[in-house]
Order: structure tokens, then C-alpha cells, then sequence
């Protein structure tokens, strides 16, 4: 089997993706049919039974994830085939990604390191799972992940020269700004991304007025705004090759899209004449302004109020994980503008103006205070714990001029931000990868080089794989996006399952380095601390599987 795919790379993976697909899709339906029998009544999901079976349910959205995934690896065999771009780099990626996700499939995906989700905790037998063992999926898990087709990818991987391992079949434009980008990264990113960690220090404006002239601020801003008009899979293109340099810097361009998005989708036509010029060309650094102490992920129990005065909201309540407010000129503010509007009904989105801050002098504004909070990773930007006491928001800067719409128009922005945090996700995990594989090169033990013991190489194999499947899934997401589909389902699974690989990308290049991982000055151990965010924030991991089981279980709406 190995020969045939050295030789003749792609000889029957089209009819093998597709099987496997095939097979993995009908054990999903199983499974859903299974675990809605447990939290239904009269056909009708029971959100207080969902809460109870919490275990199959998120299970049930990682099992869900997993075949999305090997959909999306068909999807790419069948557009690589066409085009004559699947060689032996890519078949190879493909067989080991396939047959590892389909020995999950059926063995245990990992939702955290302590939980394993398996077929029978959502309620499917042994005799359920051997129905859907069809020889295309036997013959993946046999001769997909084994040590022959990952010694020969590590093998390929040492004598390429581009890092970004096998063909990701982007067109001719997406693949020169993914160039432009990464010289960028190269140059001006990653030589100081250390220092910068280590500092706790701001990434500079020098850097910041770059990234502007380079479109990163006005990627999918339309032209009409002074933007580009670019679509959301130039922006995973972009955020993963900036967040492959450095975290911080890929994740400059994500305040600026999801300001961008809530003024285009839910402004004024004066708001966006105003506001989406200055934030395409740098002028304006936005700030998402949402999160509380006691909140998290439960919006409905926002607090902060905005009280109407004359022409003005005064601004009175509290604010945490506020990331890059210092710099800030506009901040996205959620608040409560009607007290006696229980849940969502009474929250609206102010477009706030303030004064840019300094280390000195944070918060110069009338009305605004913070202190930071101190982080292991994710610096450059900083965060903020803010208060608000009498802040001034002009009733002009009210978000589409209506009241009452905040949580609607917060949740439009949703499906785009967590693709892009999917795709900073594949940066980090690249840049994991990059400096396993530099390092086992290297590094030499016992009188060889540490990428020859099969323990080292499997990782790196391993990390290419994933990497691979979470960037096809990421931009399978962006590019229903922008033929305008609801990709809320698909948006919420790449930053899923993305965010698990960069962790585990993280943690196993730390492993390669040994005890050198574990020290400052080697920028791995900033990867590791960078990485561990991203199943966190846009929705921690337990949040996301629980939006993506609903769907599931209500059937998609």
C-alpha cells in the first residue's frame, strides 16, 4: 500500500475519502439519533436533559467535528485531484489525518487531556459501530497513521523548504498574500516576538503603521469603506500567517474585524462613512468591550449600564479581559441600556470613543479606569480590568441608532471571529511545528540527530497532520461565509477542534526541546503559553461543544 501511494500518489483516495466519509456520516446520524432519545421529550430537546447528559452531548459535538473534518479532508482530495496538485507530500498528510481521525471515530476523541469520549457514551454498541465498518474505513486505519507513511512524511518534510507543509490549494491571489505575509512575519515579527513576550511590552506602533500599509486593517472592509473587499478566507490567510510570527500581532487584525463587522452588518450609513475608513487605514485601533467579572459566556447576565442624559449615555459598571484598551480610540461597549429588559431584550452595542493611553497614563478619559491583568501568554496587546463611572457615549454613537439590538448584532460577529481565532489557532500550531522540526535537526543524542528516533518524528508527523485537517476545515468555514451561508455550526467546529492542535502541537514541541522547552529563551516555551488561550476565549471548548450539540440536536436551526 505504501509503494502504490510513493509511486502514484492520489491512486484510489478519491473512492477511499469518499467511503470513509460515507461511513463516518451514517455513524454521526446513529449517534445523534441516539443521544436525542435521551434528551427529548414528545421530539422537543429539553435543555435541562442536555445539561444532564453534558457528557454525550459535547461528545456527541466532537464526534460531530471529526466527521466534518474527514469531509472536509474528501473535499480537499477531490479539488487537489482535479487540479493535479495532490502529490506525494499531500497524499500522505491525507492517509495519516484520515485514518487517525477514524480510529478516533470509533476508539475515543479527546476532548481535554482527562476526558475521552467514546462510541458507547452516546449510547452506540459494538454491534452499532461493526455496521459501519466498511472496508474503505478498515483499510484507512490499517494503512493510513502507521510508521512507514510517517517516517516517509518527515522524511519529505526535511528536504522541502517551505514550512508550510504539502499544497493547501489555495488560488494565485490568497497564496501572494499569504507570501507577502509571511516575509512580513519573518522580518518584522518573529526576530522580536520573544522580547516582546518576555517585556510584557506593547507591540510597537512602528510594527502596528506596517501591518495598516499592508491591508491587514482593511482586509474585508468593502472598497467603497476604503478596505480591500476581500472575503473571510483572505483573513484566515492572513491571521494565520501574522499569529504564526506572533500571536499578538495576528490578533491586532481580529479587533479591527470585529469592529469592522458590527458597523457594517448593524450601523448607520453615517457610522460606517465615519468609522470603517479610519479603522481600514490604522487611523482608529478598535476594542471589544463585552466580557464581565461575573458574566463569561453568560451574556444575559450583563450589568453595565448606560443611563440616557439629553444627548448622552452615561456609562456606569465593570469590564474584564478587555484586550489592547490602552491604545484603543474606539471601543465596541455592550451595556444595558434598560434596566426593567430581563436577559438579552435590554443590552445595546455603543460605538465609544476615547483618548489613546500610555504604561504612564493607561486610560486619560473622563470616566474610565483599569488596572492590567497580568498573563502568562497572549501579550503584546495586554489586558484590562475596567471600570466605567460616568463615561460620556454621545447617543449618535448608539449602534444602528436603535436600542434594544446589542445581543443580535454581537451575535452576527460571532461566526467570523471564531473562524479567525481558528485560523490563529493554525498559526500558532505552525509555528510549534516549524521549531520542533528545527530543533530535532539540531539537536544531536547518542550520536544522532533526535528527528531520526521514531518517538520525535511521529510527533512532528503528527503535528503536520492535524495542522492540515484543521486548516482545511477552518477555510471550508470562511468560505461558506462568504457566499453569505450561516456557517455558525462549521465556524464553531474549526475553533473546536483548531484549538485542541495547536495545544497539543505546543505541548509537543516542548516535549522535542526536553528541558530546553521549559526555559524563557527558547521561544517554544512562549508557543506553549500562547497556545493555551485559544480553547479559552471566543467561547471556551465546553461552551462551543454545547452551542454545536444543540444545533445538532435540534436539527440544524
Amino acid at each position: 500500500m505504501l509503494a502504490q501511494s510513493r509511486s502514484e500518489p492520489g491512486r484510489n483516495l478519491l473512492g477511499l475519502t469518499r467511503d470513509a466519509a460515507a461511513a463516518a456520516e451514517a455513524l454521526l446520524a446513529d449517534a445523534i439519533a441516539k443521544v436525542r432519545e435521551r434528551v427529548s421529550v414528545d421530539g422537543r430537546t429539553v435543555g435541562r436533559l442536555v445539561d444532564r447528559e453534558q457528557r454525550a452531548a459535547h461528545g456527541l459535538a466532537w464526534f460531530a467535528t471529526y466527521v466534518e473534518a474527514i469531509r472536509q479532508i474528501r473535499a480537499y482530495v477531490a479539488r487537489m485531484s482535479e487540479a493535479g496538485r495532490l502529490g506525494e507530500t499531500e497524499d500522505l498528510l491525507v492517509r495519516i489525518g484520515l485514518g487517525e481521525f477514524l480510529a478516533q471515530l470509533i476508539g475515543g476523541i479527546a476532548m481535554s487531556q482527562g476526558e475521552v469520549v467514546r462510541p458507547a457514551d452516546l449510547g452506540l454498541g459494538a454491534a452499532d459501530v461493526a455496521r459501519r465498518l466498511t472496508p474503505a474505513v478498515e483499510m484507512s486505519i490499517a494503512s493510513g497513521n502507521t510508521a512507514a507513511n510517517r517516517g516517509r512524511l518527515v522524511e519529505l518534510m526535511r528536504q522541502g523548504g517551505d514550512m508550510t507543509i504539502g499544497d493547501n490549494g489555495l488560488d494565485e491571489t490568497l497564496e501572494s498574500i499569504r507570501e507577502e505575509m509571511r516575509k512580513f512575519a519573518d522580518s518584522e515579527v518573529m526576530p522580536h516576538a520573544q522580547g516582546w513576550h518576555l517585556a510584557n511590552g506593547y507591540i510597537p506602533m512602528a510594527t502596528i503603521a506596517h501591518m495598516a500599509e499592508l491591508g491587514v486593517f482593511s482586509l474585508t472592509i468593502p472598497e467603497e469603506h476604503g478596505g480591500l473587499g476581500l472575503g473571510k478566507e483572505a483573513m484566515c490567510v492572513v491571521s494565520e500567517e501574522l499569529s504564526r510570527g506572533y500571536i499578538g500581532v495576528g490578533s491586532l487584525g481580529t479587533r479591527c474585524e470585529i469592529a469592522a463587522e458590527l458597523i457594517l452588518s448593524s450601523g448607520t450609513e453615517e457610522q460606517k462613512r465615519h468609522w470603517l475608513p479610519r479603522i481600514a487605514s490604522g487611523e482608529v485601533i478598535p476594542t471589544a468591550v463585552f466580557t464581565e467579572p461575573d458574566c463569561g459566556s453568560d451574556i444575559a447576565a450583563l450589568k453595565t449600564r448606560a443611563v440616557r442624559s439629553g444627548q448622552v449615555y452615561r456609562v456606569f459598571g465593570n469590564k474584564t479581559w478587555i484586550t489592547h484598551p490602552v491604545r484603543a480610540d474606539l471601543m465596541t461597549l455592550l451595556v444595558r441600556t434598560n434596566p426593567k429588559e430581563p436577559g438579552y431584550q435590554g443590552l445595546s452595542m455603543l460605538l465609544a470613543p476615547k483618548q489613546r493611553g500610555s504604561d504612564a497614563e493607561p486610560f486619560v478619559t473622563p470616566g474610565i479606569a483599569g488596572s492590567e491583568i497580568e498573563v502568562i501568554g497572549y501579550r503584546g496587546m495586554k489586558e484590562y480590568e475596567i471600570a466605567f463611572d460616568g463615561f460620556e457615549v454621545g447617543v449618535d454613537n448608539l449602534l444602528g441608532g436603535v436600542e434594544g439590538l446589542g445581543f443580535k448584532q454581537l451575535m452576527q460577529t460571532f461566526e467570523s471571529a471564531r473562524i479567525q481565532t481558528a485560523a490563529r489557532a493554525i498559526g500558532v500550531a505552525q509555528a510549534a511545528m516549524e521549531l520542533a522540526l528545527t530543533y530535532a535537526q539540531a539537536r544531536g543524542q547518542f550520536g544522532r540527530k533526535i528527528i531520526e528516533f521514531p518517538r520525535v518524528s511521529d510527533k512532528i508527523a503528527m503535528m503536520a497532520a492535524e495542522i492540515m485537517i484543521a486548516r482545511q476545515i477552518t477555510y471550508f468555514a470562511a468560505r461558506e461565509k462568504d457566499k453569505g451561508r450561516r456557517c455558525d455550526l462549521e465556524a464553531g467546529m474549526a475553533k473546536l477542534l483548531a484549538a485542541r492542535v495547536a495545544w497539543a502541537a505546543a505541548d509537543n514541541a516542548v516535549q522535542v526541546h526536553g528541558g530546553n522547552g521549559f526555559a524563557l529563551e527558547f521561544p517554544v516555551s512562549r508557543v506553549l503559553c500562547d497556545a493555551r488561550i485559544l480553547s479559552i476565549f471566543e467561547g471556551a471548548a465546553e461552551i462551543q461543544a454545547q452551542v454545536i450539540a444543540r444545533r445538532l440536536l435540534d436539527g440544524g436551526n
